[in-house]
């Protein structure tokens, strides 16, 4: 996550597109991510599956490939970029998409073993933080201040969108209409989907949005929560989980429309405006403004709750990871958790099932292989 947050949100305008051209000529090189012997050791961000294979990206452009189930790494050849990468998705077995700082996009044709670059803008001061694959060649890549960009040819070009979603139930009734919920400048953490054309996205200062048309609109969801929300998991039957700061987590039931809170038996050591920096630690934005950088790993008296990172698992089961090592395991479709204990406190912010019973997350120590057996040292149910 970039550290600079916005002071004040910023009133989106319009809804035109602005095609932006993938990789001009005119573009200034960028080193290639340079060949790290522990890459997989490094910090990772966000995992993909690219149908067996396993995909994960991170710190200086790093991306490490994985055929066993993640027991054994590899770093990818050619990768444009030493920018921190933030989200990667696939839309085939050989068709990938990874976004991150520096607005870098990259794509890859022979699953993840080489990247291109398609559109790159540091100057922008603009981190993309996650992208979705769709069907037909549709990808849609989201981050900081609002930055929507979209493709229709597998991420060949990309054109820019202003994120300009309807208001949530309650304020569409007081008459408000699209534009007026300040949705312009709020970070958009996470895009996810339920189907290929029902989409959400998680995003800070308590806002959440769900898409019908496959992204074409969008509207605000009465939002459980005033803080930020870093992830979302679509489940069985129009059922959602949300999460993100001090341990929160919400399920719906019906795609959104009302929530409930679920315990997590965790304890928040930060409050809001927390993101997880390059080094593990925690920045904190204190009312002045001015970012405070705190040591987590000599900070642990109590267990840092920031949800990041979720995935479905065999039958009803759901799992959840996050900050300083956090794992949540559900066998019940989210209604209730328990916590699995872990040796290394490391932050996680990303995770596959790679079987039934094994999990691979991904975080500031790398790849983590976690145990779904493991005796629970906490357990959380939902009223």
């Amino acid at each position: 996550m970039d550290p600079r947050r916005p002071r004040k949100p910023f009133l989106a305008l319009g809804c035109a597109l602005a095609v932006v051209a993938g990789a001009p000529a005119a573009q200034p090189p960028e080193p290639s991510a340079e060949h790290a012997p522990l890459a997989a050791r490094s910090l990772l961000i966000a995992v993909a599956a690219a149908g067996p294979r396993l995909v994960a990206v991170g710190d200086r452009g790093v991306i490490v490939l994985s055929d066993d189930r993640g027991r054994t790494w590899a770093q990818a050849l050619d990768v444009p970029t030493q920018a921190l990468l933030t989200g990667v998705c696939f839309l085939d077995e050989a068709h990938g998409v990874a976004v991150g700082h520096d607005e870098v996009i990259l794509i890859t044709a022979d699953a993840g073993h080489s990247w291109k670059r398609t559109h790159f803008a540091p100057e922008a001061q603009r981190p993309l933080l996650d992208v979705w694959c769709g069907s037909g060649g549709r990808a849609i890549a989201v981050g900081a201040y609002s930055a929507y960009f979209v493709s229709q040819d597998g991420g060949e070009s990309w054109a820019t969108r202003k994120f300009t979603p309807a208001p949530p139930p309650a304020t569409r009734a007081r008459g408000e209409s699209v534009g007026t919920q300040a949705a312009g400048g709020y970070h958009l953490n996470r895009i996810v989907s339920s189907g290929d054309s029902r989409l959400y996205i998680a995003a800070e200062a308590g806002h959440l949005y769900r898409s019908e048309d496959g992204g074409a609109s969008w509207a605000g969801l009465t939002s459980p929560y005033e803080g930020s929300f870093f992830g979302m998991l679509p489940l069985a039957d129009g059922a959602l989980l949300a999460f993100g700061l001090r341990g929160n987590l919400y399920r719906s039931a019906d795609a959104g429309a009302t929530w409930a809170k679920i315990p997590t038996g965790t304890v928040a050591l930060v409050a809001d405006s927390v993101n997880v920096a390059k080094d593990g630690d925690a920045l904190k934005q204190s009312p002045d403004d001015k970012i405070h950088v705190i040591d987590m790993k000599a900070s642990l008296p109590k267990l840092v709750a920031l949800l990041d990172g979720a995935t479905r698992l065999a039958g009803h089961g759901v799992a959840i990871v996050g900050l300083a090592g956090v794992v949540l395991a559900s066998d019940d479709g989210g209604r209730t958790f328990r916590r699995l204990p872990q040796a290394d406190r490391g932050g996680l912010s990303a995770v596959l099932a790679v079987s039934d019973a094994e999990l691979a997350a991904v975080g500031e120590d790398g790849v983590n292989l976690i145990s779904l057996e493991g005796a629970p040292d906490g357990a959380a149910t939902a009223p």
